[in-house]
């Protein structure tokens, strides 16, 4: 059975995590998935990508070629936060090979990408649930 938001169209959605609203792009297809937020600059306290898969699974991700800190949330697909990860922009000259994976700990349906630190800025925990509106 496909999450229901993974029958989503739109490009963008306002998503509502505890007490704050975020503008997320939905990433469903395959290039969505490898592009990410690579090549940003810069991602503010209100915006952010969430990435919708079929079925629950492991879900892995690295930072190729992405340039600002961010902090990634695993969610299952009750849309519950399972864990957050912190991700660093690679050091210069690192190979790909040596870049570090971030992972769910258990299977999850969907990841958001937002600024490093938003989770615990915002007071984000495992078990708290995202809205769309």
């Amino acid at each position: 059975m496909l999450p229901i938001l993974y029958q989503l169209m739109a490009a963008t959605v306002a998503l509502t995590l505890g007490n704050t609203t975020l503008s997320v792009e939905v990433a469903k297809t395959a290039e969505a998935f490898e592009k990410g937020l690579q090549d940003r600059t810069s991602i503010t306290d209100d915006e952010g990508m969430l990435f919708v898969y079929r079925e629950p699974m492991f879900l892995s991700f690295w930072m190729k070629d992405t340039k600002v800190p961010l902090s990634i949330g695993f969610f299952d697909e009750r849309r519950r936060l399972i864990n957050v990860e912190d991700m660093n922009p690679p050091a210069h000259g690192q190979k790909e090979s040596e870049l570090p994976k971030f992972t769910s700990t258990r299977p999850a349906v969907y990841a958001l990408e937002v600024r490093q630190g938003w989770f615990e800025d915002h007071n984000i925990k495992p078990g708290m649930t995202f809205y769309l509106e």
